[in-house]
């Protein structure tokens, strides 16, 4: 509970909080259930991206998620419109990652279907979307609708670095997709480039939201992390 708050206001903050710590915990379950839980325990190899599990035994897991996660966008409302249209933009864009498989055995920018290209262009979109909260709607302001959060710049710092990941790591792919030679794309498919890089962007998003969230461990780390600059202050006292 919340301080000088209404039980109902309370009740709202609460909720908002949860919306975010499950959208941070599936996406940081994801890629581990997918990739190390499915090698060990079901025998499943490492794919190529994790769309491909798509056409696995842990398609359900996959379909699953990617729907759990727009539902909770869905439910999700920010503090302005467009922040809002955001994160409609982020159900509609993860339900379609989730509906529209890829197609198997495929390079994502050269699909048979056109199923399978509007699954690469919602993946797309899902991650932009992301990067977009990270980078713009996330961290705080000097507006007077934005929640005020304890340590706020080590959190900032937390949420423009997670944005700036989930770009780097889209980058990555991009180059990955369109600049280099069949040579290296089979090369690098050999060590599953692509999955690693969504693996990163995955859990760069999932931190941003459990620290938004405000989940113990999150909290934690940011507490850790604004250590050196409180002890700062404290010397030039």
């Amino acid at each position: 509970m919340i301080p000088d708050l209404s039980d109902k206001t309370n009740a709202l903050v609460l909720s908002y909080m949860g919306i975010r710590r499950a959208i941070g915990v599936s996406g940081f379950l994801l890629p581990i259930v997918l990739g190390p839980v499915g090698w060990l325990f079901f025998g499943i190899d490492f794919q190529d991206n994790i769309s491909s599990y798509y056409h696995t035994g842990l398609r359900d897991v996959f379909v699953g998620t990617m729907c759990s996660i727009g539902v909770f966008l869905f439910c999700y409302r920010g503090y302005d419109r467009i922040e809002s249209w955001t994160a409609n933009l982020g159900c509609v864009s993860a339900l379609g990652v989730a509906l529209f498989p890829l197609d198997p055995n495929s390079d994502p920018l050269y699909q048979r279907s056109l199923v399978g290209y509007l699954h690469s262009i919602s993946g797309g979109v899902f991650f932009l979307t992301l990067a977009t909260y990270s980078l713009f709607h996330f961290p705080s302001s000097k507006s007077t609708n934005r929640e005020m959060e304890p340590h706020e710049s080590e959190r900032n710092f937390v949420y423009r670095s997670s944005g700036l990941v989930i770009l780097l790591s889209m980058a990555a792919m991009g180059a990955y997709l369109f600049l280099i030679s069949p040579e290296w794309k089979r090369t690098l498919n050999e060590y599953n480039f692509l999955f690693w890089m969504e693996w990163i962007a995955v859990w760069a998003f999932a931190s941003a939201w459990l620290t938004k969230g405000r989940t113990i461990i999150a909290d934690i780390a940011v507490d850790l992390m604004a250590i050196p600059h409180q002890l700062l202050i404290k010397r030039g006292k």
